[in-house]
Formats: C-alpha cells, sequence, structure tokens
C-alpha cells in the first residue's frame, strides 16, 4: 500500500514538471534579477521560483554560471529587438544610444550582473550592431564606424557608471558637491563655483553630451 502511494507521488511529481522547459528557467532567472539584483540569483531561489528541485535547474540549464550567461544572452536579444528611430543618420544612431541608456536603467539588475562577470559586450552586442548598421547606411565605415562606435559607447558607459552607482556609499563630506563648497580660488568665476556645489541634471546632461559625440562622428544627411 505505501509502495503505491510513493508510486502515485512519483508519477505527479513526474507530471507537474514534464512541461518545463529551458526558457522557462531562463524567463524565471531574469524576473529574479530585475526584482533583486544579481545577488538574487542563487539555484535555489530560482528552484523555489518555478516550484521544482535544483537539480531539475542543472538538467535544464546547468550551473549557475550557465544560468547567467542565458539571462545575459536573452536580454541582449531583446534589446536588439527594438529598431532604431528617426528620420536621419544622426537620429538614428543617437536613439540607439539613448535606447542603450534607457534599458541599462530601466534592468539595472541586470546591467549590474553582465558588468560582474564581464558580459557587458555581450548583453549590448545586438544594440552594437544595430549603431553599426546605422552608421554604414551614413556612409561611416572602417576605422572612421570604429572609432565613431567606440566613441558613443564609452561617451554612454561613463554616464551609465555614475547614474548606476551606490549613493549610498557616498557621504556627504566626500560628495563632489561638498568639495566645491570649500574652494574659494578668484581664478575661478564665482558663478561657476555656486553651480558646481549643486546636482546636475544627468539625464539632461547626458543627451546634450552623447549628441554632441554623434553630430561629431555622423555626417548630416
Amino acid at each position: 500500500m505505501a509502495q503505491a502511494r510513493v508510486s502515485d507521488g512519483s508519477r505527479r511529481t513526474s507530471s507537474r514538471h514534464a512541461g518545463l522547459e529551458r526558457d522557462d528557467v531562463v524567463e524565471a532567472a531574469l524576473r529574479l534579477v530585475d526584482r533583486g539584483g544579481p545577488e538574487a540569483l542563487t539555484m535555489r531561489r530560482l528552484a523555489r521560483e518555478l516550484g521544482v528541485a535544483t537539480t531539475t535547474i542543472y538538467w535544464h540549464v546547468g550551473s549557475r554560471d550557465d544560468v547567467v550567461d542565458a539571462v545575459i544572452r536573452r536580454h541582449g536579444e531583446r534589446l536588439g529587438q527594438q529598431a532604431a528611430s528617426g528620420d536621419t543618420a544622426r537620429q538614428r544612431v543617437m536613439s540607439v544610444a539613448r535606447h542603450l541608456w534607457d534599458e541599462a536603467l530601466a534592468h539595472r539588475g541586470i546591467t549590474k550582473l553582465a558588468e560582474l562577470h564581464g558580459e557587458t559586450s555581450v548583453l549590448n552586442k545586438h544594440l552594437e550592431v544595430a549603431m553599426a548598421r546605422e552608421l554604414t547606411a551614413a556612409g561611416v565605415v572602417g576605422e572612421e564606424a570604429r572609432d565613431a562606435l567606440r566613441a558613443i559607447l564609452i561617451c554612454v558607459g561613463g554616464f551609465l557608471v555614475l547614474a548606476l552607482r551606490d549613493e549610498r556609499a557616498i557621504t556627504p563630506e566626500r560628495s563632489r558637491t561638498a568639495v566645491w563648497s570649500e574652494v574659494e580660488d578668484p581664478d575661478v568665476d564665482p558663478s561657476t563655483r555656486l553651480a558646481l556645489t549643486t546636482q546636475v541634471d544627468l539625464p539632461a546632461l547626458f543627451e546634450r553630451t552623447v549628441q554632441t559625440v554623434v553630430d561629431t562622428h555622423v555626417p548630416e544627411d
């Protein structure tokens, strides 16, 4: 009788997870990282999210590193699905740069996960290809295209470092604005010193700065 109960339970468990696919595991992992950041992605939490044993995760995807790689590649593919927009080459290239910025901030957990594992290039590959296509269409090719692409990406990346940094780790005494409040240099205009004690509108500065870089490398239509 006891053996029959074990057998029935085994059949129920098998039936419950028979439809689980690799995509289910990757999507669940994406949700965990989006909600809780890189540290939320553990095999135990992922198994609980799916209602399975951890061995099931290993069976479908592999190790945690395999899961991380799958998450980053999946999200990167989705980033590339949004086509560039705009009527001119500069507008289309800028739209790709803006998409990099917006998505990195909207999905901070995945952005940080890719950075921690040295896979930022993998995450952004499809968007970089999209930008290279737009540069080609604008007649920017070869080394000029390389320099244009790298300059834009470095600019976007620098802004993201500021936007994604942990503000809790910066005490008021160590902040850049606090330091400037102590500066009394007669060769620096007072209005400049005052302005430097206030926070900058980072998104607005991003728009102006990256647009300038784009305009430098991409010809007008």
